[in-house]
């Protein structure tokens, strides 16, 4: 029986050569058996890197937000630095107790807004991995996150400057909306002072 000699490595093919009647034995199983693991490291190298391709993660839901979900979702073997920003809900407002806010938006253009922050942000720092901005909607209780913004990178400037430029950047041109309900059912809707059609005294 004329044996396969291995000319390239390959998960899916060998080629059989008549000119070496070798006989078919442990060593040239031995051969095989080490390219083919060879090329699952690479393979497995490869599902790695890719995986590890920047990403932007960018959600607006109803649901309370999780902190360590989203800081997860940035974390990269490659950085070193992930800086992280948690809006949350406090209890007063100019000496008026505040109940809790509630975010309303214009999903589809808030989500292509902040998509163009991300862009922006990756001119800017070129070295930033991933990007997670989550916002929440409707009706969010004290001390509960109405926005979550994380971003990795291999090193700390890079991620907390980013951080600040994509938090301002989202609170001046993302259509956001928040109103701020206190007690005996008072309400006031409330413009980000980043905005540029906010008034300021």
């Amino acid at each position: 029986i004329s044996s396969w000699v291995i000319s390239f490595c390959s998960s899916s093919q060998v080629t059989r050569s008549p000119l070496f009647p070798l006989s078919v034995g442990a060593s040239s199983l031995q051969i095989y058996s080490g390219c083919h693991s060879t090329l699952n490291r690479i393979e497995e190298k490869a599902m790695d890197e890719c995986e590890d391709d920047p990403k932007e993660f960018v959600k607006l839901t109803y649901e309370k937000l999780s902190v360590d979900y989203i800081s997860e979702l940035v974390t990269s073997p490659s950085c070193g630095a992930v800086s992280l920003f948690i809006g949350t809900t406090r209890n007063n407002f100019e000496g008026k107790k505040v109940v809790w806010l509630e975010y309303e938006a214009y999903a589809p253009m808030a989500e292509t807004e902040i998509k163009k922050i991300c862009r922006a942000v990756r001119q800017k720092w070129l070295t930033v991995k991933h990007i997670a901005v989550h916002h929440r909607l409707g009706l969010v209780p004290v001390t509960e996150a109405s926005v979550v913004i994380a971003i990795s990178s291999p090193h700390r400037n890079e991620a907390l400057e980013s951080l600040k430029y994509c938090l301002d950047t989202l609170k001046a041109k993302v259509p956001i909306w928040k109103k701020e309900i206190y007690e005996k059912e008072e309400y006031s809707w409330k413009e980000n002072k980043e905005c540029p059609w906010a008034t300021h005294n």
